[in-house]
């Protein structure tokens, strides 16, 4: 009888000012990427929402689903399009609470985005409300009901809903730059990662595996929570990096107190490298402050000061259980918790440095050969795509770097 329709709400984007336009639009774009295979038409701006329409309104939740989970997005509604004839709407509205099965009271919510309507808000909820006690003998509550009919009267249209699917909130991936993460197959750099394509960021992984010294099983699981981030339209690539061998040098050279922070060291200068060609502004880490010896204050300067880049630490103050808690939420979890072998137990000293300074680290890495080994590592790298909209790869590769798939 309606139309059905996904009917986006957006909250951060409708605080910007002359630039909202660009944010709604690079959202729009990224839901034609985030909804390829399901069948809904392209996202409409209108109103400070976004409508997708769908061919088949049995997969409405599905497409909700989908919505709700790109950054960017408050809440996706299912909702019943219809004309702004209270005849429709009350049709509407009844349809909309039977979707609520087991509800004994209701309340209606509408309210007019166009004063053209002829009739207020309030009268809106009374005759509605009118309509759906007549038809079902719900009771109202406007305190805690069981289901909240919503009606929105925008523009030529009334749109019609009782059930909200939330969002992630935040900004639009590709509004604010790009970014190399420091990715590995634990749990705590993926969280970090998705905490920027929340911000808005395009994330750009950097895996640095213990291959050839160990099995390139936490290879295989970082490229499986790519597939899990995909979903969110934020991971854009992911570089392998086989890091064995360089570990090995470093941890023959340098007293073993220190081999965490060189290894530490090395990594950041990679993926500043890395940083060079993609473009990207900052580097990002999954470390939380004391969790391990190498993320004490002490520690992080000393790894800090091999980077010219910002390091940006998202789970700085946060503590393990609520990194679980949020790596379940997001999909990463079951993965990070699978058994592998990668370089962070590699040449692993009994008794870690965990106040390091500046000045120790630079004269244990002074017998170094750094930019060779930054060479080395770059150019061993492979690369896996990921389908993110907002992202332009590089049109420059360095010599050796080669594509291993496209997911």
């Amino acid at each position: 009888m309606f139309e059905r329709a996904a009917l986006i709400h957006y909250h951060e984007i409708g605080l910007k000012g002359r630039n909202r336009s660009m944010f709604e639009r690079r959202l729009r774009d990224n839901l034609v990427v985030a909804l390829a295979g399901l069948p809904a038409e392209t996202a409409q701006r209108f109103s400070s929402r976004l409508l997708v329409r769908v061919t088949d309104p049995a997969r409405l939740d599905e497409v909700c689903r989908q919505v709700a989970d790109t950054p960017g997005v408050s809440y996706a509604a299912a909702a019943y399009v219809c004309s702004r004839d209270e005849h429709d709407m009350n049709a509407a509205a009844l349809m909309a609470v039977r979707e609520v099965p087991g509800a004994s009271t209701f309340a209606v919510e509408a309210r007019r985005s166009n004063t053209d309507h002829p009739v207020s808000s309030a009268e809106m909820n009374r005759i509605i409300g009118q309509h759906i006690v007549d038809a079902t003998g719900l009771k109202v509550d406007l305190s805690a009901p069981d289901v909240t009919c919503f009606v929105e009267v925008v523009q030529g249209d009334a749109f019609v809903f009782s059930r909200k699917f939330p969002g992630i909130g935040g900004l639009p991936v590709g509004t604010a730059g790009t970014v190399i993460s420091l990715l590995s197959a634990g749990i705590d750099s993926p969280v970090a990662s998705w905490r920027l394509m929340k911000r808005g960021a395009v994330v750009v992984g950097v895996h640095f595996s213990g291959r050839p010294q160990t099995a390139d099983t936490s290879e295989r699981l970082v490229t499986e929570i790519g597939s899990a981030l995909s979903r969110y339209g934020g991971i854009a690539r992911i570089y392998v990096v086989p890091f064995g061998e360089l570990q090995r040098e470093i941890a023959l050279a340098v007293p073993p107190d220190l081999r965490v922070l060189l290894y530490r060291r090395l990594m950041v200068r990679v993926a500043e490298e890395f940083a060079g060609f993609e473009r990207a502004r900052a580097l990002v880490t999954g470390e939380s402050l004391g969790q391990v010896a190498s993320q004490t204050l002490e520690n992080i300067a000393a790894v800090d000061d091999a980077t010219t880049l910002p390091v940006l630490r998202p789970l700085i103050g946060t503590d393990k259980l609520e990194i679980i808690a949020e790596a379940r939420r997001i999909g990463t979890y079951e993965l990070s918790t699978m058994g592998h072998t990668d370089c962070c137990t590699l040449f692993m000293p009994r008794t870690p440095a965990t106040r390091a300074s500046v000045y120790e680290v630079r004269d244990a890495e002074a017998d170094l050969e750094v930019d060779r080994m930054v060479t080395d590592a770059v150019a061993s790298a492979e690369f896996v795509d990921f389908p993110c909209p907002a992202y332009h790869p590089p049109e420059r590769l360095p010599e050796g770097v080669v594509a291993a798939g496209v997911r």
